[in-house]
């Protein structure tokens, strides 16, 4: 593992990878570098794979060494970190074209302020088209997913951190949004993490695995697979009359 003499491991002392990453610097102007850490760590493992030096990543950031460990504890725990914001920006609204437009992603705010089931029902099959369109525009998010499968291989260290993140970690946007619908009694949701990945799993999954073979689901059965997989997770979660 890439750590510095003296440099504290994933859980904020040494300790074995896939431990729990402490918070990082807080502040506008810790923020500012966390993202330009994230930034330059994405480009170097998508051009590089994940063997390339933490001294790399500082340097293309802008910052030193010693910030890179401070916000993340280990390289392991950045990997994951890049990937977990990839894979779960298209899913957030968070994304942005390269002018700096909001992109057609969906907004999950509107999601947890739905009123009513048939509202609610409604939000989540339009959240549901913006996420496919959205995966099948994300050509970078699709290039770390790749990256990931490959690099497990290779360094067994990385599938030990991704594995200890869990799956509301790998997702936090989209746990957050469940957890306050749950909140606001319009899901009953028992287990957080099962019901990350059921939503995953109905509603972008499908489109995932047909793009990593190459191919694209038909417009047609993409639609149906979405509408009944909204009509099946809001049958297991929704609240007992």
């Amino acid at each position: 593992m890439d750590v510095p003499s003296g440099a504290a491991g994933p859980s904020g002392s040494a300790g074995p990878a896939g431990s729990a990453t402490p918070p990082g610097p807080s502040g506008p102007r810790a923020a500012r570098k966390r993202q330009a850490v994230l930034r330059a760590a994405r480009d170097l493992f998508l051009r590089e794979g994940f063997g390339v030096g933490m001294d790399a990543i500082a340097a293309e950031a802008g910052v030193s060494k010693v910030t890179v460990y401070n916000h993340f504890g280990s390289k392991e725990a950045l990997f994951t970190a890049v990937v977990t914001g990839a894979v779960d920006e298209p899913l957030s609204g968070a994304g942005r074209t390269g002018d700096g437009r909001a992109e057609d992603t969906p907004d999950l705010a509107r999601l947890v302020a739905a009123d009513g089931p048939e509202e609610l029902r409604a939000a989540l099959t339009e959240a549901g088209r913006a996420w496919s369109r959205a995966v099948r525009a994300d050509d970078e998010g699709r290039a770390l997913r790749t990256l990931v499968a490959t690099e497990l291989h290779r360094f067994p260290e990385l599938g030990r951190a991704w594995r200890a993140h869990g799956p509301a970690g790998h997702h936090p946007a989209v746990a957050e949004a469940l957890r306050a619908l749950a909140d606001r009694n319009l899901l009953d949701i028992p287990d957080l993490e099962v019901a990350v990945l059921q939503l995953y799993s109905l509603l972008v999954f499908p489109q995932m695995v047909f793009e990593q073979y190459g191919t694209e689901l038909a417009d047609g059965l993409g639609e149906r697979l979405l509408v009944d997989g909204v009509e099946m997770f809001l049958r297991r979660y929704s609240p007992a009359p």
